[in-house]
């Protein structure tokens, strides 16, 4: 079937061919489902994944999103003897630094990652200059540091999973957005496109920000907003050493890594002008370096800045999960498997209740403290 022909039917659809749709769709193939079909309205990749910075930690203050970063990033170490694909998983550590505010929370979250054995540690600003004496460290209380951290390309690992998928008879369509959501007595009963209608009992929503909209076709509220986030390179020749931790200035938002002979960077900035003297501040190195363009792309932030994640109580068959708040792409291999298992009522090996979106009714939120 050509990759633009919408199939009529499917026992579960995906809607969103980023890395969470991908491994939704592998996860399904695998655990027996030979009738998905994943809806892109663009290209593969085409939406966040492709923007990500690839970051992959285990430095979180929730204890859920900690034991679930250990095994992602089990999968993430054994992608390419599994898929056959390079996915540029450099374990070179994340390196986030904080000032006096927001230390104790910071060694708090540490003593709960090391009870859980995650190896990471606490630096004073003198330790912060040794291994990179080209920041400016004068402002900071400290930093954190795990050496099993570190960062990915996003679309290498999209494609794993999509082959991967397609090999056990997953079918994808790109270039067909999706306009809605049927229903029938309270039950998914289709998806409505640019392309037709497409029947099925189950649909996984995995649109990043645009869930919000298609989800509310059926009636379902996900409390997802846009932020935009922009990044830039440098041209090569800096001085910073080739195995680099991802960097972060934790109260500023900037943050950097190796990519490619230069550097990647970012924050909260909405343009280079703005960014540069925030930039410059904690890496001063980078007034000397040729910045070159890179792009934009969408955080989709929950209230509480954890992932939203279930299955919607009305309409039956409605599974989503958005709002990741800058971590989906870490989060997409266990993610991706509990949405299958639900999907084909099987137990999912890790309990993601807790991130369904009813915690906003007042049954429990607990904030995650470690956005980057």
């Amino acid at each position: 079937m050509a990759a633009r022909e919408l199939p009529r039917s499917a026992e579960v659809v995906v809607v969103g061919g980023g890395a969470m749709g991908a491994s939704a769709l592998y996860h399904l193939t695998t655990a027996g489902c030979r009738d998905a079909v994943l809806i892109e309205r663009d290209t593969l990749g085409s939406g966040s994944t492709s923007k990500a910075a690839g970051g992959i930690r285990a430095q979180f203050s929730d204890e859920l999103n900690i034991r679930m970063s250990l095994e992602n990033i089990r999968r993430f170490e054994r992608f390419e003897e599994d898929f056959g694909v390079d996915i540029g998983f450099n374990q070179w550590g994340y390196l986030i630094m904080v000032d006096e505010a927001s230390l104790p929370a910071f060694r708090d979250a540490l003593e709960l990652q090391n009870s859980l054995g995650v190896p990471s540690q606490l630096l004073d600003p003198d330790e912060v200059a040794e291994r990179l004496p080209q920041l400016r460290v004068d402002d900071i209380a400290g930093a954190t540091f795990c050496s099993i951290d570190g960062y990915a390309t996003p679309e290498s690992v999209l494609q794993g999973y999509v082959a991967a998928a397609r090999s056990h008879g997953a079918r994808v369509v790109q270039g067909c957005a999706v306009e809605g959501l049927l229903t029938d007595r309270a039950r998914i009963s289709g998806v409505r496109t640019s392309r037709g209608e497409i029947s099925t009992p189950t649909v996984i929503l995995t649109a990043g920000v645009w869930s919000v909209e298609v989800a509310a076709t059926a009636g379902l509220e996900l409390p997802v907003r846009p932020e935009v986030r922009h990044v830039w390179f440098t041209e090569p020749g800096d001085p910073l050493p080739r195995e680099l931790p991802l960097t972060i200035d934790f109260e500023t938002g900037f943050y950097f890594h190796r990519e490619g002979d230069g550097l990647l960077f970012g924050g909260r900035e909405a343009s280079l002008e703005e960014i540069a003297p925030v930039a410059t501040h904690r890496l001063p190195i980078l007034e000397e370096l040729g910045i070159r363009p890179g792009w934009w792309g969408y955080y989709e932030m929950s209230p509480d800045h954890n992932a939203l994640i279930g299955a919607a109580t009305e309409p039956v068959g409605l599974l989503y999960a958005t709002g990741f708040s800058g971590h989906g792409f870490q989060q997409a291999p266990v993610v991706g498997e509990y949405l299958a298992d639900v999907a084909l009522g099987r137990t999912p090996a890790f309990d993601l209740t807790g991130f369904a979106v009813e915690r906003f009714d007042g049954s429990g939120s607990k904030p995650e403290r470690h956005v980057v």
